[in-house]
């Protein structure tokens, strides 16, 4: 007699897989890649050479907008979709708004303007915004108004006189996000075309000192290719979680966190680097059985394949290889894990203990949640005020200067071989201040 089964009765393969140490430590990461940087570079030159009318062909072709469908929503149609929010739906907008706002306005206090003396002349710096940014909130699978609110409230929070956001396909918490962050506009289109038309202007579109925001790989790739002729925070997408976990870490809320990345994107990036291979046994299993539930299940399961676990001899070896990756959010679940999250050194954020959950930096308890990614946490840190602020310096002449000073520069002039820039120097010796 032959049985039938159902497909549930044979679980699913686990879709993490397992990694070898060494060939992770070895791999090359990069943030993105030609292929992408090619197509990103080509949208970008069209945006340039044909202005408005490319932005518009390339969001009807890549279905940011429907023939018809309106392209910028000005304050007064933002403040619209804010009065139609549901009044709970406000209050958490309204609350994460204001622990985003607070966090960088205290980010903002801890930088001021600097003036000392130095051989008879004033020299110090000032601290000004730039006069607009240009924020970028992803859009494509699911509204990120939490994204609105971390851009766009921290560029108001730094002083920022004039705000644009891009999102496509923007629903109505989205558009009511941008009204409660205080933005100008909204530009209902996303990815390498919107980022160009806020570099460059199009149209309505007003050319953008910085462009801050996370976004998928395209995005990444023309905040790349843009940079120079505006600034950019850093390169931020697609996400990325790194897990650091021994023996003492609940299976489940790993495989919970993992999940969170997971769901963005399919080029979303989760590792679990471990010490501990009953562990890595436990949390396969609870993926498995938490995917079986997830409405984003597909989305999850290309991400996870991605990453994988990775099982090291010791934790010095899980700390060097969390380094080596510098991933985006950093989870250190572990004995004494403030210790352990003291001993690594590069990463956008850090979770330390299993109650920090990286969602809830998601929401907005306070600092920003756009975050470097492909390893620039290496070299660059989480979006604050200071991505919109432009630190200036000056020099005054206050009084009579030491002619030491002028010498000494003529001097080191002719090291160079600077003629004139020592002839410059000497000349002041003697000259009265003015």
């Amino acid at each position: 007699m032959t049985t039938r089964h159902s497909h549930r009765d044979t679980p699913a393969p686990c879709p993490f897989p397992r990694l070898d140490p060494a060939a992770v430590q070895r791999a090359a990461r990069r943030p993105v890649d030609d292929d992408t940087l090619g197509v990103a570079a080509a949208i970008i030159r069209d945006v340039r050479a044909r202005g408005l009318q490319a932005v518009l062909d390339h969001a009807h072709r890549l279905g940011d907008l429907a023939p018809g469908d309106r392209l910028v929503y000005d304050a007064p149609a933002l403040r619209k979709s804010l009065d139609a929010v549901p009044p709970a739906d406000r209050r958490v907008l309204e609350s994460a708004a204001a622990r985003i706002t607070s966090f960088a306005a205290a980010q903002r206090a801890c930088l001021g303007d600097l003036e000392t003396s130095v051989e008879g002349m004033s020299v110090g710096h000032t601290v000004a915004p730039v006069d607009r940014a240009g924020c970028y909130a992803p859009g494509g699978r699911f509204p990120l108004p939490s994204s609105v609110l971390m851009t766009a409230c921290t560029a108001r929070a730094a002083g920022v006189q004039q705000v644009w956001v891009a999102s496509p396909r923007p629903q109505p918490v989205t558009l009511a996000a941008a009204s409660l962050a205080g933005a100008d506009s909204l530009i209902a289109v996303g990815g390498a075309h919107a980022v160009a038309a806020l570099a460059y202007g199009a149209g309505p579109i007003p050319a953008c000192d910085t462009i801050a925001g996370p976004g998928n790989r395209w995005v990444t790739a023309a905040k790349k290719l843009v940079y120079g002729d505006a600034d950019i925070d850093m390169l931020a997408g697609p996400s990325e979680v790194l897990i650091v976990a021994d023996d003492s870490a609940d299976p489940a809320i790993v495989a919970a966190d993992l999940l969170a990345q997971a769901e963005h994107d399919t080029d979303a990036t989760c590792w679990l680097v471990t010490t501990s291979p009953a562990l890595v046994d436990h949390v396969e299993h609870e993926l498995v059985r938490q995917l079986d539930s997830l409405p984003s299940a597909a989305i999850a399961r290309v991400s996870l394949a991605n990453g994988g676990s990775i099982l090291c001899a010791s934790l010095d070896q899980a700390v060097a290889l969390s380094d080596r990756l510098a991933p985006e959010h950093l989870e250190v679940m572990t004995k004494d894990a403030s210790t352990v999250a003291g001993r690594c050194s590069h990463y956008g954020a850090v979770f330390v203990g299993s109650g920090a959950a990286e969602v809830i930096g998601d929401y907005g308890i306070g600092p920003n949640h756009t975050l470097p990614t492909g390893g620039a946490g290496r070299f660059s840190g989480g979006l604050s005020v200071f991505n919109f602020l432009r630190i200036r310096t000056f020099i005054r002449s206050v009084g009579p200067a030491d002619p030491g000073i002028y010498s000494q520069t003529a001097a080191f002039a002719r090291l160079e071989g600077l003629e004139a820039h020592a002839r410059a120097a000497e000349r002041r010796i003697g000259c009265p201040s003015r």
